[in-house]
């Protein structure tokens, strides 16, 4: 094995609203039937990366019991496996983690007890397929210090959730703006990194013994002028959700024949925990028109392009029309949601109206929802 992998999988923001409250970002359902860390597990999988530690923090009940089991991404062998680190209070430390470099540091062991010669560190919620071992190629080739995956958006796309990245003739890292108001450049790092494990463990001890915790701000961009950093492409689909907006917009582009086919249809796979559940019912009055319906779910009502998650229940004379339904709803009858995200566990009473739009998703979190996952 040529690499390990780290997935940073610990952290929360604002911008995900109420969604967030009660799972880790990288816990939110994507698709129908998968979570958004599914994507980098797979990838890693895929990549032939047998080693992959997911450190979690926020909300981590839901997605410590999603990673129960490493054999959903076939991380279940003799050498290697998949190993899930939370904070954890010591005679040398007592605090959470401060950063995405903290986290690192606080779980170093881990770094120095393994003898892979590379590291490749992965966010978790990210929405894409890659073959990491073409860019640990590429970061060989070119002698790298570190090799930034990066993707270039469109013109009117936000680059303000992201690293803006602008690099020379020969992508080699030149400017790395973290997360800028504004900025005409529409580079920016989609949070993958591959470094030697080495140079990794001698840039964590000199960031912790500078009080310095964020991998980006306090390696990446510090060392950007000293260290050689550069930049990969990805040239295929990518979508990170750690926003409302891009939550809702990435589960309404898997509604795309083409998105769906490109993740689920061709190889490599993407793989997920199962769950054990009969087959979407549909019942007489039922009619559904381009929407993505999970296992599980009972349907007797109008479904327009939407996401139904697992174990949902839409009654009679209901209509659901551009929405997401999170897992175990139960929607009453007589129900018209347009342009919403329910939240998972939830009960709609019956003759009920939400409607949102199409600039401003409304999230429904009724009193009487149940415990959610």
């Amino acid at each position: 094995m040529r690499a390990l992998g780290i997935v940073l999988a610990g952290g929360n923001n604002n911008k995900m609203r109420e969604l967030s409250h009660k799972r880790a970002i990288a816990a939110m359902p994507i698709a129908g039937s998968y979570r958004s860390i599914d994507f980098v597990l797979s990838n890693m999988s895929n990549s032939h990366v047998q080693k992959v530690a997911v450190f979690t923090q926020y909300n981590a009940k839901s997605l410590n019991e999603h990673l129960n089991s490493s054999k959903w991404w076939d991380f279940g062998r003799k050498q290697g496996g998949l190993f899930v680190f939370t904070p954890t209070i010591t005679v040398d430390n007592s605090f959470w983690y401060r950063g995405t470099a903290d986290t690192m540091y606080q779980n170093i062991n881990y770094l120095k007890s393994s003898h892979e010669p590379y590291v490749i560190i992965a966010s978790g919620d990210g929405v894409y397929k890659m073959d990491y071992n073409k860019v640990l190629e590429y970061h060989i080739d070119k002698k790298a210090d570190i090799t930034v995956v990066c993707k270039e958006l469109d013109e009117e796309d936000d680059t303000s959730r992201f690293g803006v990245i602008k690099t020379d003739a020969d992508n080699r890292i030149t400017d790395f703006e973290e997360k800028p108001l504004k900025s005409a450049d529409k580079k920016v790092s989609i949070g993958v990194y591959v470094i030697r494990r080495r140079l990794l463990i001698e840039l964590l001890e000199r960031s912790a013994e500078e009080d310095r915790y964020d991998f980006v701000k306090d390696i990446v961009i510090r060392y950007k002028n000293v260290k050689k950093i550069y930049t990969y492409p990805i040239e295929t689909y990518w979508s990170n959700i750690a926003s409302v907006e891009a939550y809702y917009k990435t589960n309404m582009d898997f509604l795309d024949k083409g998105v769906r086919d490109y993740f689920f249809k061709q190889y490599p796979d993407v793989y997920s925990k199962i769950d054990d559940l009969p087959p979407a019912k549909y019942n007489q009055g039922s009619l559904v028109r381009n929407s993505i319906i999970s296992s599980g779910c009972i349907v007797n009502g109008r479904i327009e392009n939407s996401v139904i998650f697992k174990k949902v229940y839409i009654g009679n004379n209901c209509t659901v029309k551009n929405s997401i339904i999170l897992n175990d709803v139960h929607i009453g009858d007589n129900t018209y949601i347009e342009n919403c995200i329910v939240e998972s566990r939830d009960t709609i009473r019956s003759n009920s109206t939400y409607v949102g739009d199409t600039d401003n998703v409304k999230i429904v979190i009724e009193r009487n929802e149940r415990y959610l996952m």
